[in-house]
């Protein structure tokens, strides 16, 4: 029996897009699920457990990343992520 996909989009709302900081978020939040996660900007696609993956999307403010949730916690995990963004990432600049 195969699990579930969701997905999902995410909006990068920080005004200096997926750098460091708020990667090491998106990777702490997608690690306290076990679905497995994808996030895809234009044509490149990362796991959402990993901080180096998530870099390489280059992704700035204003990005539409397309998150993709295998798992039976998959819905609770774009929820969150999708949250998280819309919290600019916990940080303040």
């Amino acid at each position: 029996m195969s699990e579930e996909t969701f997905t999902g989009i995410l909006i990068v709302q920080n005004s200096k897009g997926l750098h460091t900081r708020p990667c090491a978020e998106l990777v702490k939040c997608a690690n306290t699920f076990r679905s497995q996660i994808t996030l895809q900007y234009l044509s490149v696609k990362a796991s959402g457990k990993s901080l180096l993956a998530i870099l390489t999307l280059g992704a700035p403010k204003g990005a539409n990343i397309i998150i993709e949730a295998v798992g039976q916690d998959g819905q609770e995990a774009i929820q969150a992520l999708i949250k998280l963004a819309e919290e600019n990432f916990y940080i303040t600049y």
